[in-house]
């Protein structure tokens, strides 16, 4: 089972970084991070396996831990730290399962049925969202809002992660509503240095 969560926690990106995720985890360290989700919704498995690979390579020399997002195959055999799963992902007890319990496995929702039925799931972390308008998925699902933040971390037990059009200047709001760890993606390559960008979303 995993540790305490970052405060911050990034995911990349590479068609908005224009870097490979290894290269944005060897950068995202340098700014501080210490728990990064590698998302890849372009490339095929084989390419997200092998950039998977260079990128945990990066990783354990920087004593980061590498989540996957979707794929728990590549999780697997990448030998990545975890897995973060969607609502039309493989069910979180059959990751469980495969994975064992020591890894990592989070789970995203999007409205307060599915935060309370995610409590009760042998996963880690409960992701919620998207807070606000995000940019970086195709066909995103409505915006929670703070309120629904404010009420899922009132009625859930797990570490709760919001998700979804955060930037350093709504950062504190979201923390303020109870959430326990910030996913950022788009406002970390708003700059194009992801170091300076990261360290500042930590000070």
């Amino acid at each position: 089972m995993m540790a305490m969560l970052p405060r911050i926690y990034p995911i990349t990106d590479v068609r908005l970084s224009g870097l490979t995720h290894a290269e944005q985890v060897r950068r995202l360290a340098e700014g501080g991070a210490t728990f990064i989700q590698l998302r890849e919704k372009k490339a095929s498995p084989r390419e997200f396996y092998e950039a998977a690979v260079e990128a945990i390579a990066v990783a354990r020399t920087l004593d980061v831990k590498i989540i996957i997002n979707d794929r728990l195959d590549i999780a697997i055999a990448a030998r990545a730290d975890g897995v973060h799963l969607g609502q039309d992902d493989l069910p979180v007890e059959e990751a469980r399962r495969l994975i064992g319990w020591s890894g990592i496995i989070g789970f995203s929702t999007h409205n307060l049925k599915q935060a309370l039925e995610a409590d009760s799931l042998p996963a880690d972390y409960i992701a919620i969202g998207p807070v606000f308008q995000t940019s970086t998925k195709e066909n995103p699902d409505p915006t929670t809002g703070l309120d629904l933040v404010r009420e899922v971390k009132q009625r859930v037990t797990k570490p709760l992660v919001a998700i979804g059009g955060i930037t350093l200047e709504r950062a504190v709001s979201v923390i303020e509503a109870g959430a326990d760890s910030l996913a950022i993606i788009s406002d970390l390559y708003s700059t194009g240095d992801i170091t300076n960008r990261f360290r500042t979303f930590l000070a």
